[in-house]
């Protein structure tokens, strides 16, 4: 039976799908929707109209001023979500992603795909639409092996985080639309390029809070002081693993809270309370550079995984260059 691909670009048009990838939901979907700078697109394949997979993927909007360039770039998490487990996964992604490829291009100066489940997962099939990898890194925390969330830390983090609970600062989930805002007001005056180059608007958060909290599918917690929010952390949840998309501290002015450290403690925490597997952090870096922010939350107990990313330029010139470069 022939495979058939339809891809949606508006929320309204997408029908009800099976699924439980939060990375490939109607939820995120929308999410991104209702955020400024971000364009979603669904692929769906189907066989005698019964869905068999599907791939989400965005593309943004990002503005430099130096030089000045307003850069658009598709993001993929994983390579799709599979409903037949009888299926030729392979044959599927290969359709999709040529489709993909296809339409992202149009807008697009570069598609990625991240963290990637399995890193030999189509690789055939991506070296034929022309990507190349670059060998990458991810940290996780396994939850399920251990009694308390604190058994691998290390004695100075430990310490840390009782010291900023005597000191005053408190760690909570948020729920309120005010909560939400001076959350990710916040997180962008301290976020650092380091981390993250790319820091959403503040409908990205709002919207996670309203698209995805029902449904378990999200969180956002906040660290306070004096009832003024000083740190947080946000989290999404898919089948059996929390990951934590953003989080970060007013560590410079609120040095005896510790509210950087606080906030993924609590966010883990919650994910082992709640029979999460594992956490895992989201944009470590390469493994051949420095990257602060990965120091920093190794000194949780996680383990680092190497992995890959697959690129695909616009340009073919210099795309054909970089394929070259990363055989």
């Amino acid at each position: 039976m022939p495979l058939k691909l339809t891809t949606y670009y508006r929320g309204s048009q997408v029908p009800e799908l099976p699924g439980t990838n939060t990375y490939h939901s109607t939820a995120l979907f929308r999410i991104y929707e209702a955020t400024p700078g971000y364009t979603p697109l669904l692929i769906v394949a189907s066989e005698g109209g019964v869905p068999v997979a599907k791939l989400l993927a965005a593309v943004r909007k990002s503005v430099r001023l130096f030089p000045p360039a307003i850069i658009k770039r598709c993001e993929i998490y994983g390579t799709g979500e599979y409903f037949d487990e009888k299926a030729d996964k392979e044959a599927i992604f290969s359709d999709m992603l040529q489709r993909l490829t296809d339409e992202a291009l149009r807008d697009a100066v570069l598609i990625e795909f991240r963290n990637l489940e399995n890193a030999m997962f189509g690789y055939k099939t991506f070296r034929e639409n022309h990507y190349f990898a670059i060998n990458w890194l991810r940290v996780r925390n396994s939850l399920h092996s251990v009694e308390n969330v604190e058994e691998r830390f290390s004695p100075s983090r430990i310490r840390q985080i009782k010291k900023g609970l005597k000191n005053g600062a408190r760690v909570r989930e948020a729920h309120t639309p005010e909560e939400i805002k001076a959350f990710a007001q916040m997180l962008h005056k301290i976020y650092s390029a380091k981390i993250r180059r790319h820091f959403p608007s503040m409908d990205f958060f709002q919207q996670l809070e309203k698209q995805m909290t029902e449904s378990q599918q999200s969180r956002i917690f906040i660290v306070t002081y004096k009832e003024k929010i000083i740190g947080g952390s946000a989290c999404i949840y898919s089948d059996d693993s929390a990951y934590l998309w953003f989080s970060g501290g007013m560590r410079k002015t609120y040095t005896l809270q510790y509210p950087g450290i606080l906030a993924v403690w609590y966010a883990m925490l919650d994910a082992k309370r709640r029979g999460y597997q594992r956490l895992e952090f989201m944009e470590v870096g390469l493994p051949f550079q420095k990257h602060g922010y990965r120091e920093f939350v190794l000194r949780f107990g996680g383990k680092q995984i190497s992995t890959r990313r697959w690129f695909r330029l616009r340009w073919d010139w210099l795309n054909r260059v970089l394929m070259k470069m990363y055989e």
